[in-house]
């Protein structure tokens, strides 16, 4: 279930880890991994103090979340992230066309796996409990349809 998300108002003053990642509806182990993978800066930690995150890393956390949804890895994520002064276009729009290509490789891809099963689906339909199931002899390797001594 995703964590309630803090008012803007409520985080002009600088966030502690557990602050920044209710206020973004993370977890806070989410917040370490991105710091772990650059998307994220780890802010000074004063002696006995606590690391204080600004408003700035919100923000960063939601163009994350944005771009995840738009499905985008973590590492064009990265790549988008260094153009996010908006002043880089042509590089953004690179990134974009990469992700529709590779959109529609998948897609396509998709599409073949689904009129697989379905055939799969129609065969074991009409084998009934008669036959080896079509669907396990696919997955085995058979290719007479039956596979002796394997169930």
């Amino acid at each position: 279930m995703p964590r309630e998300r803090t008012p803007p108002s409520a985080t002009n003053s600088p966030l502690t880890i557990g602050r920044l990642a209710k206020a973004a509806g993370v977890n806070v182990e989410t917040i370490r991994y991105y710091q772990r993978r650059g998307l994220l800066d780890e802010p000074h930690k004063p002696p006995g103090g606590h690391r204080k995150y600004t408003r700035a890393v919100l923000d960063q956390m939601a163009f994350i979340r944005r771009a995840q949804q738009l499905g985008f890895s973590l590492a064009e994520v990265k790549d988008l992230l260094l153009l996010a002064d908006g002043r880089s276009t042509r590089k953004a729009r690179v990134i974009a066309e990469r992700k529709v290509e590779f959109l529609e490789r998948q897609i396509g891809q998709l599409g073949i796996m689904r009129r697989r099963l379905r055939s799969l689906i129609g065969a074991s339909k009409r084998a009934g409990a008669r036959r080896f199931c079509p669907i396990i002899a696919e997955l085995i390797g058979a290719t007479s349809g039956a596979k002796k001594g394997r169930a």
